[in-house]
């Protein structure tokens, strides 16, 4: 029996169209990030798990696709006693005797292992892009894939918000470029410590972080009722809600958190970093929509300031683009005070963004400009060479490869969504030019080389 072929939940192929349209969005994003003058780097596809492991929270590092090792490795899971040992702590020990492995589930910690593995081949300030694919074993759905790719772009070395302000330039300008409507949504790690500590939880921040970076997806009261599974008191939660619904200004709310955080220096220091971001962002950046909200958590352990998220206007989806300040992940690796920030677009869910919109150009639709057809032999050289000068003036071009029925080759041309087919037979090959025909238009007239050079 033949074999059932299919691919793993959560992964997909890419069709020819597809692959010039994601990277039509790795070209203008690649582009933005030259401009800033970061440089790229690569990082394997591979960490080892002591690596990846207590970086990205609990329910991050459930997510982490293992690798198993190669050789005998039953031999030595085999000889642990489990009796009496609970199955999650049997889970957790096996998995550490049969891997050390991971695939990366962000480009971010890959990242930090770097900076601390070629710190003296770096010069600080460093600023790197990185545009690879990451593996979460997440439940597949729309915009949320096993495996897609992200781009981020990083610096390391310096704590100027100025840093902030720039990824906000950048995120205006990659999404100017593609031609989608988005908000930057901003805010400080800082304020949401002080928030905890002011309704007499600063032990939970990551349970509370975690269950806020979730309102906008279910609700006040699933978020609520989230918090009180993870022993959040019902006083502690009357304390909180009103500062998630907070409404005014933006210098009126910072007026109010100022009030609430009077007795906490870290909340305070939030709430001043806040405002000094926002007012480089008014200074530095154009076209762009941006807000503060509280709410906005970013549930993974490393964040220590400002972080942020980007949502696209008009499309349920969610963030296309992500990230913030780090200020202690490279110290995970022994490299103590060395602060961070980035942002991390997500190509995937923009690439579905785009579709929604329909605002891929239309040029994408072709991977070539140009199909010569043909009758016969006598016709080969003068399409060779023809092809040869297109190719030199940077027109991609093809023939087609039999001398078929002229009906075959135009239906493949069209089939292909090729712009121009040119036509060559005696007519053309006596008098050396070539009959051009407008596949869009359906136009069709005469013309020599050079002028079909410059029409193209």
């Amino acid at each position: 029996m033949a074999q059932t072929t299919s691919i793993p939940k959560g992964t997909r192929d890419f069709s020819p169209l597809q692959m010039r349209r994601r990277q039509y969005i790795f070209d203008t994003i690649r582009k933005v990030f030259a401009l800033h003058a970061y440089l790229p780097i690569e990082t394997p596809a591979m960490e080892g798990l002591d690596t990846l492991l207590g970086k990205y929270g609990e329910e991050g590092d459930k997510l982490l696709f293992k690798i198993l090792n190669s050789g005998d490795f039953w031999t030595k899971a085999a000889g642990t006693p489990w009796d009496g040992v609970p199955a999650a702590e049997r889970t957790v020990k096996l998995g550490n005797r049969i891997s050390e492995k991971g695939l990366r589930y962000d480009l971010t910690v890959p990242f930090a292992r770097y900076v601390v593995q070629h710190r003296n081949d770096l010069t600080l300030p460093f600023k790197r892009y990185q545009m690879q694919p990451v593996w979460r074993a997440d439940r597949p759905q729309r915009g949320r894939y096993r495996e897609f790719y992200q781009c981020d772009a990083d610096v390391v070395g310096s704590t100027s918000l100025w840093q902030e302000a720039e990824l906000a330039q950048m995120v205006a300008e990659v999404f100017a470029a593609l031609r989608i409507p988005v908000l930057l949504k901003i805010n400080n790690r800082k304020i949401l410590a002080g928030l905890a500590a002011c309704i007499g939880c600063a032990d939970k921040l990551t349970d509370i972080t975690v269950a806020m970076d979730k309102l906008d997806k279910i609700g006040l009261a699933a978020v609520e009722a989230e918090m009180a599974e993870k022993g959040i008191s019902g006083e502690a939660w009357r304390k909180l809600s009103p500062v998630l619904t907070l409404s005014g200004t933006f210098s009126e709310k910072m007026a109010f958190m100022k009030k609430l955080f009077a007795e906490e220096p870290v909340g305070l220091q939030g709430v001043a970093e806040l405002e000094e971001l926002f007012g480089y962002i008014a200074q530095s950046v154009e076209g762009l929509d941006y807000e503060w909200d509280l709410s906005l958590a970013r549930g993974l352990n490393y964040y220590t300031g400002a972080i942020f998220e980007v949502k696209a206007q008009g499309v349920e989806m969610g963030s296309i683009s992500g990230g913030g300040r780090y200020d202690d992940l490279t110290g995970i690796f022994g490299m103590k005070g060395l602060s961070g920030v980035g942002i991390s677009f997500g190509a995937d869910r923009i690439y579905d963004v785009l579709e929604t919109l329909e605002r891929f150009p239309d040029d994408l639709q072709s991977g070539q400009a140009v199909l010569f057809v043909h009758f016969g032999p006598e016709e080969a050289g003068q399409v060779q060479a023809a092809m040869r000068a297109l190719r030199k003036a940077g027109i991609a071009c093809d023939r087609y490869p039999e001398p078929a029925k002229l009906q075959k080759q135009f239906t493949y041309a069209d089939k292909l969504r090729i712009p121009y087919v040119v036509m060559v037979g005696e007519r053309e090959r006596e008098s050396g030019r070539f009959s051009v025909k407008d596949m869009r238009s359906g136009e069709q007239r005469d013309m020599d080389l050079e002028e079909l050079i410059k029409t193209i």
